[in-house]
């Protein structure tokens, strides 16, 4: 039987995670909201914490843990602020990760110990402007020239676009549909023809940098390829299982964090000469909330044993993320119903919740494409 009880080394983690978000994270998660401000003395100071290399070994200057502690980490900091949650998130399972996954000993060394210790921050590329979910029609492309490749095109939506130290970035080498047609590169920041584009002002997240990758005849060595040419769907859709697992994380922290900032209030608001939480309109929603954070929970744990352990995830993964992803949604929704005009303003926490938890449903899959990777899976 597998038990999903919280190790020591889970619990240290939450308790450190915790006291360094309350620290660091909490007195300015307004400010940075309002400016839009990707805070990136923070990531250092997390790095020396282990938070930005937490699935990466010792040996190359990461934590060495499980997916159980990194989900851990990814929970406690989103109860505080998603964005932030978020831009760990990223720079660990998608950018650090896929080296992690697919680069050789010399590709490790070279770029893992500058992203695990939070010296550099990473970024991943896969989304462009038209291809969302239809990744294999991506028309950024990559053109041989001897011993080096020659990019051109854009990716859209990328967390750390403009402020990423480093980017690994899918690249059509073959034809159009071509599911062995495309290819990972690592591409460092300061290559010519290289850079950052727009920065989008989003509803939320907005203090994790979301914006354009541009490369204009950017000439990579073939030393920077990731596996062999070819291998970068296949590469990509493995890492976004992973990835899956991140977002129900960043999901389910910021569920709990509206539901205790709800359950808090509950406690305290007296209305008609009682606690609101006395009313069964209130209570009832609270009761709902605590389900469905209990469900995300097991389902996110379940994932992170098989990812663990080698196994399949692709279904679980999925499931983890559609349904912790829309709790959050609902937790964040109904923690400003019970706030009420209050919980409308800026000077209680429940609407940022409310605004950062939208990206969860669409961020890394839409819940519509985890219900089409589950369909299949449970079809086939």
């Amino acid at each position: 039987m597998i038990s999903f009880d919280k190790t020591e080394n889970q619990i240290l983690i939450g308790e450190t995670v915790r006291d360094f978000a309350e620290k660091n994270i909490r007195p300015f998660v307004m400010e940075w909201d309002e400016n839009q401000k990707l805070p990136l003395d923070l990531f250092n100071k997390m790095g020396e914490l282990g938070l930005m290399g937490i699935l990466v070994p010792e040996k190359l200057g990461g934590a060495g843990l499980s997916y159980f502690e990194y989900v851990t980490a990814v929970v406690e900091i989103a109860k505080v602020c998603g964005a932030i949650g978020l831009s760990v998130a990223a720079h660990n399972s998608l950018c650090t990760n896929h080296i992690l996954t697919f680069a050789n000993e010399e590709q490790k060394e070279k770029w893992i110990p500058n992203l695990a210790t939070g010296k550099w921050l990473g970024a991943w590329g896969l989304t462009e402007a038209n291809t969302g979910s239809d990744a294999m029609r991506m028309r950024c492309v990559a053109k041989q020239d001897g011993d080096f490749w020659v990019l051109n095109g854009s990716k859209n939506w990328i967390t750390h676009g403009i402020s990423g130290n480093i980017a690994v970035v899918l690249a059509r080498t073959g034809e159009l549909l071509d599911s062995k047609g495309i290819t990972a590169f690592v591409v460092e920041r300061g290559t010519p023809g290289f850079r950052g584009g727009k920065k989008e002002n989003k509803l939320g997240m907005r203090a994790s940098e979301t914006a354009e990758l541009i490369f204009e005849d950017c000439r990579v060595h073939k030393s920077n390829i990731l596996g062999n040419v070819g291998e970068g769907f296949v590469q990509a859709m493995k890492i976004l299982d992973g990835g899956r697992i991140s977002i129900a994380a960043l999901a389910l922290g910021i569920a709990k964090g509206a539901y205790e900032a709800a359950l808090n209030y509950s406690k305290e608001r007296e209305q008609f000469g009682q606690a609101i939480c006395n009313f069964q309109g209130i209570s009832f929603k609270l009761a709902d909330m605590a389900t469905k954070i209990e469900v995300s929970e097991s389902l996110i744990n379940y994932a992170s044993y098989l990812k663990n352990t080698h196994q399949e995830v692709t279904k679980h993964s999925a499931m983890a993320k559609y349904y912790a992803s829309e709790t959050a949604v609902h937790c964040s929704t109904e923690a400003i119903q019970i706030f009420g005009g209050y919980g409308y303003t800026k000077d209680f926490p429940v609407e940022k919740f409310y605004r950062d938890s939208k990206l969860c449903t669409i961020g890394e899959g839409t819940s519509e494409i985890q219900k089409l990777v589950i369909a299949r899976n449970i079809l086939k």
